[in-house]
């Protein structure tokens, strides 16, 4: 689709005045704006109407960008913001934290720019899938309780609790062993299987209590093969008139609480900033989410920032390149 460059100044001003003001955007300002007559705005919002690029509201004469004109927008029209000073200020002071380890980072950055965009973000740690088991380990702690600690291919650390009541510390040493022998190399979400079908049938042979040991780390592995999700800010969505309806809100945490639905985020393979509008994305029709992916050493995942459709997307995509060059730095 073409447009003629007055058609592009009146669809780009329409765009950025809704998405400032939640407003339907009356021929009357964009004559101020471009010192055109109002016969000829009308007349030029009448054709983006027809190209499906403007929508009509049924309480005003205004006109608000439908979902297709945010889409040739975003495409076509729109100007990268520099991040303001302030802005940058506030990340900075957190990537320049020597205490604090890169995923602590990353989601101090999510709450400051949730606060600073009023929309919700979200990462999503990498896939289980494309870590491999290296090897567990396990601290005894006391008597019964004892740290499993679990080390992948790409060096990502996970720990935890566990308490076994009277079981020899013998018992658990050899499930250790069994468990490095026969199942290092493996995805970490296929673990949980690998231990049900390699590792249970022959466990009672060479551990006493199996059964309590076996359980105890079927358990560990089933957490840690679980989607690693962190959203900060679904609250700020109460603020943006398009979810006044109690039950469009409703509809919407719902949403964002089925870990499922948020982990389809990172579908994609690339490493651009992608952004899906309304439709486009597997979350609500009302939103838009612009993502991106991270690699480190030992780290990779996806950011995303979800908010209205009537998104700064300009000023969204650039604090996410932002994050992403200085995570990976």
């Amino acid at each position: 689709m073409v447009l003629t460059d007055r058609q592009s100044k009146i669809l780009k001003l329409i765009v950025e005045h809704y998405i400032k003001l939640a407003k339907p955007v009356s021929s009357n300002l964009i004559c101020k704006k471009l010192k055109c007559s109002s016969a000829t705005v009308r007349s030029e919002m009448a054709t983006l109407e027809e190209k499906k690029l403007l929508e009509k509201t049924h309480t005003s004469s205004g006109r608000i960008p439908s979902e297709e004109g945010y889409r040739y927008y975003v495409d076509n029209l729109m100007e990268l913001k520099k991040m303001n000073a302030e802005d940058m200020l506030k990340l900075q002071i957190i990537f320049k934290n020597q205490q604090m380890v890169l995923s602590d980072c990353i989601n101090k950055s999510l709450q400051v720019i949730s606060d600073m965009t009023s929309y919700a973000t979200v990462v999503l740690g990498s896939s289980s899938h494309e870590n491999l088991l290296k090897k567990i380990e396990v601290v005894p702690l006391n008597e019964d309780s004892l740290i499993v600690i679990v080390v992948t291919d790409k060096g990502h650390v996970e720990h935890k609790n566990i308490t076994l009541e009277g079981i020899n510390i013998k018992d658990i040493s050899k499930t250790v062993s069994l468990i490095n022998n026969l199942i290092v190399g493996t995805p970490i979400d296929e673990v949980s299987s690998k231990l049900e079908y390699e590792v249970k049938p022959i466990i009672g042979k060479y551990v006493d209590q199996h059964e309590q040991i076996y359980n105890a780390f079927y358990n560990v592995f089933s957490e840690f093969s679980e989607p690693d999700i962190n959203i900060v800010g679904k609250n700020k969505f109460l603020s943006q008139p398009e979810f006044s309806s109690i039950d469009k809100i409703k509809d919407l945490f719902n949403k964002l609480d089925d870990k499922e639905v948020v982990n389809d985020i990172k579908a994609d393979d690339d490493n651009n900033i992608n952004i899906y509008i309304g439709s486009e994305n597997n979350i609500d029709e009302d939103v838009t989410v612009i993502k991106t992916k991270f690699k480190t050493p030992t780290e990779e995942g996806t950011l995303a920032i979800i908010g209205p459709k009537r998104m700064e997307y300009d000023r969204v995509v650039s604090m996410l390149e932002y994050l992403k060059e200085n995570i990976e730095r």
